[in-house]
Parts: structure tokens; sequence; C-alpha cells
């Protein structure tokens, strides 16, 4: 990861709640898509984004060690916070 990661309380008490590893959210920054909703942007794994962290983690075999976590998204703030962290349940339809 380029940068420290800072999460607001809310992201914070999220990810141990939903059993989100920090290192997904970094994985999420550094090799996730990023789209805009409202004044924040979403990071997903999309193809695109998975086939970087393919290339990133080895292979295949590399992806499958963080398979559980691949369909997790966060939220972060325009000064780069984590304001929360989740699964996704739903497609998430870009405009």
């Amino acid at each position: 990861m380029n940068q420290t990661t800072y999460f607001s309380k809310h992201a914070s008490e999220r990810t141990q709640q939903r059993g989100v590893p920090p290192m997904v959210v970094a994985l999420l920054e550094d090799h996730g898509s990023v789209f805009r909703s409202g004044d924040a942007d979403i990071l997903i794994f999309d193809k695109q984004a998975l086939k970087r962290l393919r290339h990133h983690l080895g292979g295949d075999r590399g992806l499958r060690v963080i398979d559980r976590w691949l369909n997790v998204y966060a939220v972060l703030s325009d000064d780069g916070l984590v304001v929360t962290v989740g699964h996704r349940t739903k497609h998430i339809s870009r405009h």
C-alpha cells in the first residue's frame, strides 16, 4: 500500500463486525476499481480489478486465498478516510 489507511470510528467497527481484514481494504485501495457515488468514492473488485489483483497475488492460487472477501466494498471520503466497509449483496451499477 502506498499510503497509510485511516479508518473512521464507524469503519473500524464495521470491519470488525463484518469480518473484513484491513489488508483487504488495502488491496481494494491499491487494486480495486473506483467509482463516484454522491460525495464519496466506492471501491470494489470488478472484472478489471480482479485481473490486476490476480497479477499482484501471483495467479489464481493467490486469489483463492482472499476469495471470501472479493465481494467486499469500501467507501472513501474525499480526504481518503475509509468511511465504511461492507459485503456487496447486489450488483453496483455505474452511471
